[in-house]
């Protein structure tokens, strides 16, 4: 019998331990990821959770005895094995692909797997990804070769570290001091390899460090600063230290979550909007991706500085593929990923904070002035989500009460209408019977708050 594996996913792959997710599948990934993708080199690393070890030492086992010779990159966050597939070379040999094992930010009983191949290009479900489910399923494989691959340590820390401090100019920080949270997750040693690097270019950042020690058994919760409850911590330490700005990661640090001065949560939509515009600044004339979600405040500032605002489907695999094709400089989705052309496109939670504190030297303006005012000019509600057992008759009720008098509507993720003065966008979950809404206005905070409550009625 053929066992159905319950753990491949649209994106990637995550499952409970151990019933869905396990060293055997894990093994049997490893050796469909050499048999599907026919790599030679391969980077592997892993995330803090209690079974990452085991699941990682599995996943090599795997690669090895398909003939792959492993370069094992140790405790990492996803980013870091992006970085090593796209610029890592073995003797002027550059990397086939890489595997990282996390489970981002689920909860911690369940881990996972993030796939690439060269050029860290995605593994996701229309790349491959389910043709690799397919072959662990089946379980048919050859005995191991007989010229089996190598598994070696290596570390990127030095040269990581400089690519992302290439992203700024040090000598235009000026003075800070930065609540960091990673946690507990991995971000904590890239934070001190920072910190020392900084230093040594004699910019004047002080780190407050929250939640700083990997530590598998998340003692103060899952890291996702997405849920209110999770930015406490960062929060008490802002006002406590008088810090400038807080930051907050997942557990991989993919994503970085940004906090004013005041402890106030900025939504991720306002810092695509900043990026966009560092970047044209650099790039003028340059393509900037964003999804559909929320789009006005982005749109708006793309405009105003020449460049080229290009909409794709949410999710990282879309973003990616449309960046490449575009030869977009940046791609921004308003949950906080964020893409870089130069970061072979892909997403990061390391540049993008220091990209915005690179700002607010430049601008000598404090990160609350920097998102007030494009936050009352385009005011969002945030995206909103609720359970409904059958979201796409839901959807089709909201349709249906705006069409007349809709101007505009989009089908590229879900159902997007706009009107004169607010627009909405409502989507299925992938996975969850939910959908999710945002709504926002033409400077008119009392229009959304009214629109968001409307549509909420509607839903119910």
């Amino acid at each position: 019998m053929t066992q159905q594996l319950s753990c491949f996913k649209a994106y990637d792959i995550r499952g409970r331990i151990p019933d869905e997710l396990n060293a055997d599948i894990a093994y049997r990934i490893g050796r469909a990821y050499a048999e599907s993708i026919r790599p030679e080199r391969v980077v592997v690393g892993r995330d803090i959770r209690l079974s990452s070890d085991e699941m990682a030492d599995a996943v090599i086992q795997g690669l090895c005895d398909a003939g792959v010779d492993v370069y094992d990159i140790g405790l990492c966050g996803t980013e870091e094995v992006y970085y090593a597939t796209f610029a890592y070379q073995d003797e002027g040999k550059p990397m086939d692909g890489g595997i990282m094992v996390t489970a981002s930010h689920n909860p911690k009983d369940y881990n996972g797997m993030k796939l690439v191949r060269e050029q860290s290009k995605p593994v996701s479900g229309d790349t491959g990804l389910f043709a690799i489910k397919q072959l662990a399923e089946i379980n048919n494989f050859a005995a191991p070769v007989s010229l089996k691959g190598v598994a070696k340590s290596v570390s990127i820390a030095e040269s990581y570290i400089r690519h992302l401090l290439g992203y700024i100019d040090p000598g235009a920080l000026r003075p800070l001091k930065i609540v960091v949270n990673a946690g507990n997750g991995a971000a904590g040693h890239v934070l001190d390899g920072l910190e020392e690097a900084l230093q040594k270019t004699g910019a004047a950042i002080e780190f407050v460090k929250v939640h700083h020690e990997p530590d598998g058994h998340f003692p103060h919760g899952i890291p996702n600063p997405l849920l209110p409850e999770n930015r406490e911590s960062t929060v008490a330490a802002i006002l406590a230290q008088g810090a400038d700005v807080g930051i907050a990661w997942d557990g991989d640090f993919d994503r970085c979550f940004l906090f004013d001065e005041t402890g106030r949560f900025i939504e991720g939509y306002y810092i695509v909007g900043l990026l966009a515009e560092a970047f044209l600044k650099q790039h003028p004339g340059a393509k900037i991706v964003h999804d559909p979600r929320l789009t006005w405040n982005t749109i708006d500032i793309v405009g105003s500085m020449s460049g080229v605002a290009v909409q794709s489907k949410t999710g990282h695999a879309f973003i990616k593929e449309r960046m490449r094709l575009e030869d977009a400089v940046y791609g921004g989705e308003m949950s906080a990923h964020h893409y870089f052309r130069d970061f072979s496109y892909c997403d990061s939670g390391m540049i993008p904070w220091l990209l915005v504190i690179e700002l607010m030297g430049r601008t000598q303006k404090k990160l609350s002035q920097l998102v007030d005012e494009r936050m009352l000019k385009f005011p969002a509600s945030g995206e909103i989500n609720r359970t409904i057992l059958q979201p796409d008759a839901a959807i089709a009720l909201v349709k249906g009460h705006y069409l007349q008098d809709a101007l505009n509507i989009d089908y590229t993720d879900g159902l997007s209408m706009e009107f004169n003065d607010w627009r909405f966008n409502l989507r299925c979950s992938n996975t969850e019977p939910l959908v999710r809404l945002n709504v926002e206005s033409r400077g008119d905070e009392a229009l959304m708050q009214a629109k968001t409550q409307e549509i909420l009625s509607l839903l119910a």
